[in-house]
C-alpha cells in the first residue's frame, strides 16, 4: 500500500486534467459536433443546455460517494469509464441516431460529476492540509489547461482533418477516438500512482436515509438565511447576458454569413473560442481576484457587473458589422471573455459571503446548483430566440438583459470589509 506522503505531482495533474476535459467535451465539444450535424439553433442549445443536468445531480450524488466505496475507486473507475465512453461516442457519431449520441454525452457527463465529487474528496485525503494549500494552484492550473485542451486543442485537430478532406462528422470521430487514448493512458497512470490513503475507508454501512434526512435539515437551513430570497435572484439573473449568448456563440461563429453568422470553420473556432477566449477568461479571473483581495467585493462589486454585462456588446458589433478578417473576431472574444472572467470574480465572492458561518461547504454546494441552473435555464430558450430574431436582434436583447445583471448588483447587501484582507 502506497503511503501518503507520495509525491503529489504524480497524480494531481493527471486528476484534475480528467475533472477538465470531459467537462469541455460534454459542454463545448458536443455543441460544435451537432452543429457539424446540421442540428438547427432552436435544438442545439436545448440539447446541449440538457447535458448540463448531471452537474445539477452532484448535490444528491454526493452522499452516495462519501459513503459507498473507496473514492480512490469512484475516480479511478469513472476515469476508465469517460475513456470508454468517448471511445464508444467517437466510433458510433457517424453511424447512431442523435437520439443515441445523445445518450452516450449524457452518461459521459454523469460520469464526470461523479469523478468531480471523487477526486475534490480524494484530493483531501491523499493531502495533508499543508499539501492541499500547496497544490491548489496546480489542480487548478491543470483543470483549466484540460478545458483548453478540450475547447481548443480538439477543434483545431478536427479542423485541420477537415481541411486536408475528411468531413466534419468524420473529422471529429476520429478526433474523439484519439482523444479517449490519450484518456485511457492518463487513466491507467492513475490507477497505478494515486496513494491509498488510510483514511480513504468504505462506509457502506451507513444509513443512507440519514444522510439524505440530513441533506435536507441543511437544505431548510439554507432557505431560511434572512437574505435568502434576494441571494436567489442575484445567483440566477447576475450572469443572463453570458447565460444566453453562451450557448449561440459557436453556432454564431460557424453559420454562413448569407445568415448573419462569420462562416468560421472549426480550426478558427477552435482558436476564437478554446484557445484566445478561455486565456483571456483565466487573465480576467485572475485580475479579478487580486482586485476583490485588494479592495473588497462591496466597491469591485459594480465595476465587476458592469464588466461581466457590457463586453457582451462585441457580438452585436460582429453581427452588424460581419468583419471579413479573423483577427477582429479574436480581439472580440478576447475583450469578452476578458471581461467576464473579471465580472465572474464577484459571482464567486457573493457565493462565499452567503455561505459564511454554519454548513458553510453544503450551502456552498446549494449556491453552485443554483449557478448551474442560472446558464442552463436561457440557454434551454436561447435557440428558439435566435431563430425568430436572427443574430443581430439576439444580441440587442442580450445588451437589453446587461440592466438585469446592473439591477440585481445593486440589490444585494454585502460587508464592506467582505473580501479585504
Amino acid at each position: 500500500m502506497r503511503k501518503l506522503s507520495s509525491n503529489p505531482w504524480a497524480w494531481v495533474p493527471t486528476t484534475y486534467i480528467f475533472e477538465g476535459l470531459p467537462n469541455a467535451i460534454v459542454n463545448t465539444v458536443s455543441l460544435i459536433v451537432f452543429k457539424n450535424m446540421g442540428m438547427p439553433n432552436d435544438k442545439l442549445t436545448l440539447y446541449t443546455s440538457l447535458l448540463s443536468f448531471p452537474w445539477i445531480f452532484k448535490i444528491i450524488l454526493s452522499p452516495v460517494v462519501d459513503t459507498v466505496s473507496r473514492k480512490r475507486v469512484w475516480t479511478t473507475v469513472m476515469q476508465v469509464l469517460m475513456a470508454l465512453f468517448t471511445c464508444v461516442l467517437g466510433v458510433m457519431l457517424p453511424r447512431c441516431p442523435l437520439s443515441m449520441i445523445m445518450i452516450l454525452f449524457t452518461v459521459t457527463a454523469f460520469a464526470s460529476a461523479i469523478h468531480d465529487i471523487a477526486a475534490d474528496g480524494f484530493y483531501m485525503l491523499g493531502l495533508d492540509e499543508h499539501r492541499q494549500s500547496l497544490f491548489v494552484g496546480v489542480r487548478n492550473t491543470f483543470f483549466r489547461l484540460a478545458l483548453l485542451c478540450g475547447q481548443g486543442l480538439l477543434a483545431i485537430i478536427a479542423g485541420a482533418m477537415q481541411k486536408r478532406g475528411a468531413d466534419a462528422v468524420a473529422s471529429w470521430s476520429w478526433t474523439l477516438v484519439g482523444c479517449s487514448a490519450v484518456m485511457a493512458m492518463v487513466a491507467l497512470w492513475d490507477i497505478f500512482f494515486m496513494p491509498k490513503p488510510a483514511s480513504d475507508q468504505s462506509s457502506a454501512d451507513s444509513d443512507l436515509k440519514k444522510i439524505f434526512s440530513s441533506l435536507g435539515s441543511l437544505f431548510l437551513s439554507f432557505v431560511k438565511k434572512k437574505e435568502f430570497a434576494v441571494a436567489v435572484v442575484f445567483l440566477l439573473l447576475y450572469r443572463l447576458p453570458e447565460a444566453f449568448s453562451i450557448k449561440i456563440l459557436i453556432p454564431f461563429l460557424k453559420d454562413a454569413r448569407d445568415v448573419g453568422g462569420l462562416g468560421m470553420d472549426d480550426v478558427q473556432v477552435g482558436l476564437a473560442n478554446g484557445t484566445i477566449g478561455v486565456i483571456a477568461l483565466l487573465l480576467g479571473g485572475i485580475l479579478g481576484g487580486l482586485a476583490g483581495g485588494r479592495w473588497g467585493l462591496k466597491k469591485c462589486l459594480i465595476p465587476m457587473a458592469l464588466s461581466l454585462a457590457l463586453p457582451c456588446s462585441v457580438y452585436l458589433y460582429l453581427s452588424v458589422a460581419q468583419p471579413l478578417g479573423v483577427l477582429p473576431v479574436y480581439v472580440c472574444i478576447a475583450i469578452d471573455q476578458f471581461g467576464y472572467g473579471f465580472g465572474f470574480t464577484a459571482y464567486t465572492l457573493y457565493m462565499l459571503y452567503l455561505c459564511r458561518g454554519q454548513y458553510q461547504t453544503s450551502h456552498y454546494a446549494f449556491c453552485t446548483v443554483l449557478m448551474t441552473f442560472s446558464m442552463l435555464l436561457p440557454g434551454l430558450v436561447a435557440g428558439k430566440i435566435q431563430m425568430a430574431i436572427g443574430y443581430t436582434g439576439f444580441f440587442w436583447m442580450v445588451m437589453a438583459c446587461c440592466a438585469v445583471t446592473l439591477i440585481v448588483s445593486l440589490i444585494i447587501k454585502v460587508d464592506p470589509q467582505f473580501g479585504k484582507k
